[in-house]
């Protein structure tokens, strides 16, 4: 196969290219120059086609997943079946319970929207940290690769990284999961990492199918007390060379960072400083600008992310009320996705100005058209429990400040 990045340094633009230029509004050609740089991918999934980076709008994604603990099949695809409905432009599955394969399969009958998946969970899943080898964790990847997984997360910090992350001494050390698992398997193997080793093979496999490469972000903070230290910049460095070899040879990449928890002032400046250091599209998780808001995570991160949009974020992985709590269920799924895709409207407004939505909406407000609300609201569903079916609503009743402002001006007018 030849992939989206390969075509457009041809200068050819593919369907998938003009897809997503229909869909953001933006120039064909001005597309096809960002991905050829790799400034922008398309992640895709038979007809659907996402784009990810510069110029396009911020996308969300929706992790869904069982856990050792948790194991329901049926209730993780109604939380992928819900993601879509409400907007999500990707999903990752983070299963780890239960038959795995099987639970993948069920997704992507029930979905249309691209999925990415770590492969280092299911391996260590079904086989064990303690006993899994390189062999088995190559194998699973091209495995899934076959199955048309549309992003891999490979988290590909090394020895001297870890090292470094031993001279400050944290109040959380590694948070990351899959990045902790990947350490603990070099830490136990006395070994380097993995897929760093066995990159080339990987990159191979990876461009056969056209599967982007998420580079994960293994030494971010657990909690805002945790400053940037020596891991973090180091592994920006790593990840920064990684994703130019693999940009060489044709796989799209997508970089993780400044997710986690971070102190809200920082939230800008370490997302440009990313930015800086590197072309390639930014992933962030979060961020958490405090630690809490327990039980209101979702709000708290999407005020971290609507920051991180606007200072140039690319692409956001949604938090959910569960976060550090219990595995969310598809009312809290539904609830995260929600209060993300409004953060990353509020950071579009930042990166290329107030929408014409946001405008149509309040021009429906003001001639007390509710149904016009409903139809430019973000979730108009939710909207539309809420509102009255006729008149101002309850808030305010009879005295409704755009209801007296009409009359008032009615008087005046007739006068």
């Amino acid at each position: 196969m030849t992939t989206q990045v390969e075509q457009a340094r041809n200068g050819l633009a593919t369907a998938q290219m003009d897809d997503v230029a229909k869909t953001e509004g933006v120039d064909l050609m001005d597309l096809l120059s960002s991905i050829a740089q790799g400034s922008a991918v398309i992640m895709c999934r038979d007809r659907k086609s996402v784009g990810i980076g510069k110029g396009l709008k911020t996308k969300v994604n929706a992790n869904i997943g069982t856990s050792s603990l948790k194991i329901d099949p049926d209730e993780e695809v109604r939380k992928a079946i819900l993601a879509e409905k409400y907007g999500a432009d990707t999903l990752t599955d983070l299963s780890m319970g239960g038959d795995i394969s099987e639970i993948r399969k069920m997704i992507f009958e029930n979905t249309t929207i691209p999925l990415t998946t770590v492969p280092i969970y299911q391996t260590a899943a079904e086989i064990g940290l303690s006993n899994m080898t390189e062999d088995d964790l190559l194998t699973d990847l091209f495995r899934q690769a076959e199955e048309g997984v549309s992003s891999f997360v490979l988290h590909c910090t090394d020895r001297k990284t870890l090292e470094m992350l031993k001279e400050r001494e944290r109040i959380l050390g590694v948070v990351s999961k899959g990045g902790s698992i990947t350490c603990a398997y070099m830490t136990m193997n006395r070994c380097e990492n993995p897929f760093v080793e066995n990159f080339d093979e990987i990159l191979g496999i990876m461009k056969k199918h056209d599967i982007v490469l998420s580079l994960g972000n293994t030494m971010r903070s657990g909690c805002i007390h945790d400053a940037r230290d020596r891991a973090q910049l180091e592994e920006i460095r790593t990840n920064v060379e990684l994703a130019n070899r693999a940009s060489e040879e044709g796989v799209q990449v997508i970089i993780e960072g400044t997710g986690g928890h971070v102190r809200a002032d920082r939230i800008a400046e370490y997302v440009r400083f990313h930015k800086q250091c590197s072309h390639f599209p930014l992933f962030v998780a979060g961020p958490l600008p405090t630690d809490v808001a327990v039980g209101y995570d979702h709000i708290a991160g999407a005020i971290g992310a609507s920051m991180a949009s606007g200072a140039g974020a690319d692409y956001l992985c949604y938090i959910t009320p569960s976060e550090h709590l219990v595995l969310p269920g598809p009312e809290q799924a539904r609830e995260g996705l929600l209060a993300f895709r409004i953060a990353a409207h509020i950071g579009d407004s930042v990166k290329y100005g107030t929408s014409n939505r946001d405008r149509e909406l309040a021009v429906k407000r003001a001639e007390l058209d509710w149904e016009g609300q409903m139809a430019n609201a973000l979730d108009s569903e939710k909207a539309r429990e809420l509102a009255p079916l006729e008149g101002p609503c309850t808030m305010c009743g009879d005295f409704c400040a755009i209801k007296i402002m009409k009359e008032v001006n009615k008087c005046s007018y007739s006068q």
